[in-house]
C-alpha cells in the first residue's frame, strides 16, 4: 500500500462525511463539495493502485 492509496481513501471518506453533513444542514453546496472530494479521492486511490500494479510487475521482471 502506498501513500496515494491511503490519502485517496482518506479523501474519499472525508468527502462522504462532508456530503452527509451537507445533507443534515441542508447545504447543497457542502453536498457538492463532498461529492467532489469523493471523486478526487477515488482518482488518487486509483493512481496509487496503478502504481502498485507497476511495482509488482517490475518485481516479477527482476526474477
Amino acid at each position: 500500500m502506498n501513500k496515494d492509496q491511503v490519502k485517496g481513501k482518506a479523501r474519499e471518506v472525508g468527502g462522504k462525511v462532508q456530503q452527509e453533513v451537507g445533507k443534515l444542514v441542508g447545504s447543497s453546496e457542502q453536498q457538492a463539495k463532498g461529492l467532489s472530494q469523493q471523486a478526487a479521492g477515488k482518482l488518487q486511490k486509483g493512481l496509487g493502485d496503478a502504481k502498485e500494479v507497476v511495482k509488482d510487475l517490475n518485481k516479477g521482471n527482476r526474477n
